[in-house]
């Protein structure tokens, strides 16, 4: 039987629209906050595949999402190539060895041997796969990867950022640098995508959280042709393995027609109307997305936007997903009230 999720990736009919949901495991859930707990911190539970499976599956029967996806974080990539990584209590990730020159990135592992530095991930897919075969309720799982401009942004700032000055002073003034960067990650992330594949994921996404911050002229050049070759890499190898992108911001790219490559699902922001990515996208890309995450907070308005997605996009070349990911305070009954609703309005019974 073939994965409803993965049908759906690729544009065939499906039964109704299957929906997930980014961040779906994570500080909403008690049981995630349980977990994490037990291991003691964010960073020990990305390593550990055991605890890192548990929470990846955790939403399938709490929320009752159509496909799961792995539990990690962009950051091990960077973590992992030698640079000092660290999650602090209410300011979050921070690199206390940011890049300023090009010493900095030729200190770092790259390519196999940063990727092979990844294996508690690909332990975690396996781990994975084996579980979800034994439940064999055909639920497909998403393998993921920061864009390399995004890793980019936070290996150059040191941690997340309002203003980009950093990584912005070096692409107007130093751009030769940031391309080295760029390049250094583009080519971990495809072994590093490779290996997720291997290891057993059904789909990928790479997530492009700070497309926003370039310039729709420069977009291209610093990040898309990089996300673009990307999928190329795996397409040429894997043509049967879905690929989602999702690009954060993006509207204006959308509308000048920015948007190309061999891929097959586009993840909308909830700051792009999705009859403007339908009409632009929608004959040559499956379409996710894309509700308000901070609708959540209400059932009421949770269920007119999902009506009125289902109404623009009439159940074809669509997966329900939110415009990003869901919040930490939103409660649980109330994301179960969004899935349930697109499955209501997309005709499952």
């Amino acid at each position: 039987m073939s994965k409803i999720f993965v049908d759906a990736c690729k544009g065939l009919d499906t039964p109704y629209t299957p929906v997930w949901m980014m961040r779906q495991a994570g500080r909403y859930l008690p049981e995630y906050m349980k977990v994490r707990g037990e291991a003691g911190s964010f960073l020990n539970l990305c390593h550990n595949p055991q605890k890192a499976a548990e929470v990846t599956i955790q939403p399938l029967d709490i929320v009752g999402v159509d496909a799961a996806i792995l539990f990690s974080d962009i950051l091990v990539i960077p973590d992992e190539m030698g640079m000092d990584l660290e999650f602090i209590k209410g300011q979050g990730p921070v690199f206390h060895d940011p890049i300023k020159t090009e010493e900095d990135i030729d200190r770092l592992l790259g390519g196999e041997e940063a990727a092979n530095k990844l294996d508690y991930v690909y332990d975690t897919i396996k781990l994975l796969r084996e579980q979800l075969d034994e439940r064999g309720d055909e639920i497909a799982l998403i393998g993921f990867t920061g864009a390399p401009w995004t890793l980019a942004t936070y290996m150059i700032e040191g941690q997340g950022t309002k203003t980009y000055n950093l990584c912005k002073k070096m692409m107007y003034s130093n751009p030769e640098l940031l391309h080295k960067i760029l390049r250094k990650v583009t080519d971990i992330i495809k072994l590093y995508m490779e290996k997720q594949i291997q290891s057993g994921v059904d789909v990928v996404q790479i997530f492009d959280s700070w497309a926003a911050a370039i310039e729709p002229g420069l977009y291209d050049e610093f990040s898309w042709s990089y996300m673009v070759e990307i999928c190329d890499y795996l397409k040429e190898k894997y043509p049967e393995t879905p690929i989602i992108m999702f690009p954060k911001g993006v509207a204006s790219f959308i509308e000048r027609g920015l948007v190309y490559g061999n891929f097959d699902v586009f993840g909308v922001d909830w700051g792009t109307p999705m009859a403007l990515a339908k009409e632009k996208l929608g004959d040559k890309y499956v379409l996710q997305g894309n509700m308000e995450p901070c609708r959540l907070y209400s059932k009421e308005m949770t269920t007119k936007c999902v009506e009125a997605i289902q109404k623009t996009m009439g159940g074809k070349r669509h997966i329900f997903n939110l415009g990003h990911g869901i919040l930490p305070d939103v409660p649980v009954e109330n994301a179960i009230h969004f899935v349930s609703e697109c499955h209501r309005v997309s005709g499952k019974k």
